[in-house]
């Protein structure tokens, strides 16, 4: 790609947090102007890591970033931070300028409708942890878009997002004039509208660049994977071939010797021949969430409901079911009816209307994994978890969840968001619930990790409440109730 054409570019850029945590080695890529550009990988590749060296947030250990000089560049974060969740909206937006800016109302409310979200009444004075997930995935969204940059930086702009919202984003994108760089696990999403992939290969720490779309790029990976594989195939017969012809020479003696050296030799040269197939593909192993002993009896029972109704008012409805063993209930709604807050509700047996016995065990898994101390190392979260305080199987059980020995001594807070979800799951497995209570577990996941996370829920034996708006994970699971706040 020619450099008149670029916006961006890395050349030969290293970074590493810490001395035995490298995470991109010489890297090279461009982004041309205008273009819409996927970055893909596996959980703790380092895309969020360029993010932040684009921004300059990071510094390189060696290389050099170009980019233009003046360029404006904003970032569409995954989560609000906690120091800015008692913000109001006004002074959260007004965050995102060097400069005071005291007008600012009239230029949220243009950003606001935007991202499609109106209709709130006093909204500029709310408090930002006052929203949904969904909302405040549209807030991150239009904090970025009022800077007006020239590089637009989306990281997961998808997550909580219901259909309506991702397909307002979508829209939005694909006629967005300007330059954006897009990390998300959402594949038909990424599809509509990017026509550019850096591929970053957790393995080799390099980034592979792919033009065409989200699809196209998939498709090449995957065939270089197949003739990565049926090269080390053939290599592999030879090799042996090729020790079996040197033992069988070394056994005759005298100037056999010699052909067997030389055949032990060309084994060898074809060993550094064989290809490190990237592990780009590499999953969390099958796994099952085993359930509370002895669970029986009603495990959950709704005799009402509340949400948020108009002007952000608490609605309670009457509604009338149990859940026993073995049944699973989908929660249903759009972004900012309280879905979350019922379920927090419910975690914590404090929700009017639905009662949920002492005896029941309840696994919790958070959108924002605040179930998860963010001082804690990975290893004594699961510890405390785990029922049997045994290292080595609580090491054997995250290794499943690609939770690497490195991981295991790291802060959950300074893991990325996938990886934080990754041990999220780990630790519902360790805690054997009878009611397993998931909002948006699919958020931050790798793409190629969700089938098995679905067929895990799908075994499930004890009562699940489900809150998700990704359709095609939804359908990989067995669901006998469906509630449907808005009705």
């Amino acid at each position: 790609m020619a450099r008149a054409e670029s916006l961006l570019s890395f050349e030969g850029v290293s970074f590493e947090y810490g001395p035995n945590k490298p995470i991109l080695d010489t890297v090279d890529f461009s982004v041309r102007r205008g273009a819409k550009v996927t970055c893909m990988g596996q959980n703790g590749a380092g895309k969020s890591t360029i993010f932040q060296l684009v921004t300059g947030a990071l510094s390189p250990e060696s290389g050099k970033i170009n980019i233009p000089h003046g360029l404006s560049i904003a970032v569409s974060r995954q989560v609000i931070s906690r120091d800015q969740l008692d913000l109001t909206v006004r002074d959260f937006f007004r965050a995102c300028f060097d400069t005071p800016i005291y007008d600012i109302d009239p230029r949220i409310d243009e950003m606001l409708e935007v991202v499609h979200l109106r209709g709130h009444e006093k909204i500029h004075d709310r408090i930002m942890r006052s929203f949904s997930g969904g909302q405040q995935a549209r807030l991150l969204l239009a904090s970025a878009l009022i800077q007006n940059p020239d590089l637009l930086l989306l990281d997961e702009p998808t997550n909580n997002l219901d259909k309506a919202g991702i397909e307002h984003l979508t829209d939005f994108l694909v006629h967005y004039s300007k330059t954006v760089m897009v990390i998300s696990h959402d594949a038909e999403f990424l599809n509509a509208f990017s026509n550019g992939v850096l591929y970053l290969d957790v393995r080799t720490r390099k980034v592979e660049q792919y033009s065409g779309n989200y699809h196209d790029a998939i498709k090449e990976i995957a065939a270089r994977i197949e003739k990565e594989n049926r090269k080390n195939a053939q290599l592999a017969k030879e090799i042996q071939e090729n020790k079996d012809k040197a033992n069988f020479f070394a056994n005759k003696g005298g100037q056999m010797r010699l052909v067997a050296k030389r055949m032990r030799t060309k084994a060898e040269e074809l060993e550094e021949e064989k290809v490190d197939v990237r592990k780009e593909d590499k999953t969390i192993r099958p796994f099952t969430f085993p359930v509370q002993e002895r669970l029986g009896g009603n495990v959950v029972t709704f005799s009402s409901y509340t949400v948020i109704g108009k002007k952000n008012k608490p609605v309670t409805k009457k509604f009338n079911l149990v859940l026993r063993r073995g049944v699973r209930l989908l929660l249903r709604g759009p972004n900012g009816i309280g879905k979350t807050t019922l379920l927090e509700t419910i975690a914590k047996r404090t929700a009017v209307g639905i009662e949920v016995p002492p005896e029941v065990k309840i696994g919790y898994y958070r959108q924002d994994f605040s179930t998860l101390n963010f001082d804690e190392t990975v290893m004594s979260a699961l510890m405390h978890a785990s029922p049997k305080k045994d290292e080595e199987f609580v090491r054997s059980l995250a290794a499943g969840f690609l939770v690497t020995g490195e991981m295991m001594r790291t802060k959950i807070g300074n893991l990325s968001e996938g990886q934080k979800g990754l041990v999220a799951f780990a630790r519902l497995v360790l805690e054997r619930p009878g009611l397993l209570i998931l909002d948006e577990p699919t958020n931050h996941i790798n793409f190629r990790h969700i089938p098995e996370i679905a067929k895990a829920l799908d075994q499930f034996e004890g009562v699940m409440i489900l809150v998700s708006h990704v359709p095609d994970f939804v359908a990989q699971i067995r669901i006998d109730e469906v509630l449907d706040l808005e009705r």
